[in-house]
């Protein structure tokens, strides 16, 4: 720490590996920043009281270090609480005024992140922040472009700087406060210092004192650890089927539940990966009576498509006889053409809540699922569910695995249409190149039992028709 507003020059997680959430220079808290008067608040020099050397662990919990100063005649103390087995400070400030008048002083503690065009490279996945997000009135907000925040103040909650997987937030814990973002931009709009601060200017009567409390939270986006702060609206699920931000359903309702499920299942298996594979067979298993209504449906309709091209042909010229003749003979043969896409839809929300859950786990980071070690430098296979597969196997699998549920799906429209949807396996195979390795594995194991299902229910139908062609042949 420095004795500059006691701030803090290094603040590593000892996070699956260490997590370095403070660099000096780019990102990281700017101290206690304090004034008397009409001037801006600026670090003010504090001396440590008692010993600069505080150790926590198993047999020591918990332990303070104390900084004290003076600004126009105010004196101020500065209490930092450190816990153990917690990713947060409390930060305790008194101020006391010992002169013969009142004195109005105002207070900040800002963090802020340098944003530039050459960006330092990033130690791990979510080091550097990307976003302001705060809470007011219960109400999360969130500005994803740090190039669009501007200078103002905020009633709020907490506010912090955030990442997918990191978070750095500041949650008031006395009335007073106020929270602030501001940018200082550095001669054009990609640059510049995004912060965030809470701020309080109490008016402190002579021979008076202040006390204001303010916690920080610096550590991984954990569900159940921001739960504890009343932090969990800062894990981003998004909105269905549009962003939320454009009015798209919030998703929190679904994602939560899955990613504690997720959570609760890797508690027994002891392997990240194979808790996304029980999850995905879990979630096929509970909608498996809907997929099999929307095969059926799509294999009714496979069975009249050559009467519907037959109708096609014959009233080409005249659309209005064609669809009433075409609904006259989905009618006869008790055919729905959406059966076979209203059972889908109604899942998807589900695996996009699951993709989601997926997305936002930092649990994920340095998981390993079928990582057999380090080959000249690099992974071999699985070793980081977080990162993309550095061999592309599993990218090339989910594309083989998508080919072959497209050739078994029942088509029902123009043939055209249907080898133009053989196209979508490679570029998905392409998007997917560069994802986390958990979501890919996700959507891989997604297809082989969606296979495993059309396969089933076809074997059926197969046997029967060599029945019906064995007994043909005796007759």
């Amino acid at each position: 720490m420095s004795s500059e507003g006691a701030k803090l020059l290094e603040w590593t997680l000892k996070y699956r590996g260490e997590k370095p959430m403070v660099v000096i220079g780019e990102f990281g808290p700017a101290g206690l920043l304090v004034s008397s008067g009409d001037t801006p608040p600026e670090p003010v020099p504090l001396n440590i009281n008692g010993s600069n050397v505080l150790r926590l662990g198993p047999d020591t919990l918990a332990g303070n270090l104390v900084f004290t100063g003076d600004v126009s005649g105010a004196v101020i103390k500065e209490t930092l609480r450190f816990q153990a087995d917690r990713y947060s400070i409390d930060a305790n400030i008194r101020i006391e005024n010992p002169t013969g008048q009142p004195k109005t002083v105002a207070i900040a503690l800002p963090w802020f992140v340098r944003r530039h065009e050459k960006a330092s490279e990033e130690k791990f996945i979510g080091q550097r922040p990307t976003e302001v997000v705060w809470s007011s009135g219960g109400h999360v907000n969130r500005v994803d472009d740090l190039g669009a925040v501007t200078a103002k103040e905020l009633e709020g909650e907490w506010i912090g700087l955030d990442s997918t997987w990191y978070l750095a937030a500041l949650i008031p814990k006395t009335p007073g406060f106020k929270l602030a973002t501001n940018r200082e931009a550095a001669g054009d709009a990609k640059n510049g210092i995004v912060s965030v601060a809470v701020k309080a200017t109490p008016t402190i009567a002579p021979g008076q004192a202040w006390e204001g409390r303010v916690e920080f939270y610096i550590g991984p986006k954990e569900y159940e650890r921001l739960v504890a702060y009343g932090l969990e609206g800062t894990l981003n699920f998004g909105g269905f089927p549009i962003p939320r931000k454009y009015g798209g359903l919030p998703m929190e309702w679904l994602g939560a539940p899955i990613l504690k499920l997720m959570k609760w299942v890797y508690h027994y298996v002891g392997n990240y990966g194979v808790a996304i594979i029980l999850l995905t067979v879990v979630s096929k298993v509970l909608f498996y009576p809907l997929t099999v209504k929307s095969m059926r449906s799509m294999k009714a309709m496979q069975a009249l498509q050559p009467q519907v091209n037959a109708l096609r042909t014959k009233y080409k010229n005249d659309p209005k006889k064609l669809q009433e003749e075409t609904l006259g003979l989905y009618r006869k043969h008790h055919v729905n053409p959406m059966g076979g896409c209203l059972p889908m839809i109604a899942q998807i929300p589900i695996f996009y809540a699951l993709y989601l859950a997926l997305s936002v786990s930092v649990e994920l980071q340095n998981a390993t699922f079928l990582c057999f070690g380090r080959v000249f430098g690099f992974d071999v296979w699985i070793c980081d569910l977080a990162s993309h597969d550095p061999t592309y196997v599993l990218p090339l699998l989910m594309g083989v695995t998508m080919f072959m549920q497209q050739k078994m799906t029942p088509t029902t429209g123009d043939p055209r249409q249907a080898k133009m949807m053989l196209v979508m396996p490679f570029v998905f195979t392409f998007m997917f190149l560069n994802l986390p390795a958990g979501l890919v594995l996700y959507w891989t194991v997604s297809n082989v039992l969606q296979i495993l299902q059309q396969w089933y229910m076809d074997r059926p139908r197969s046997r029967g028709a060599a029945r019906e062609a064995k007994d043909a042949a005796q007759a």
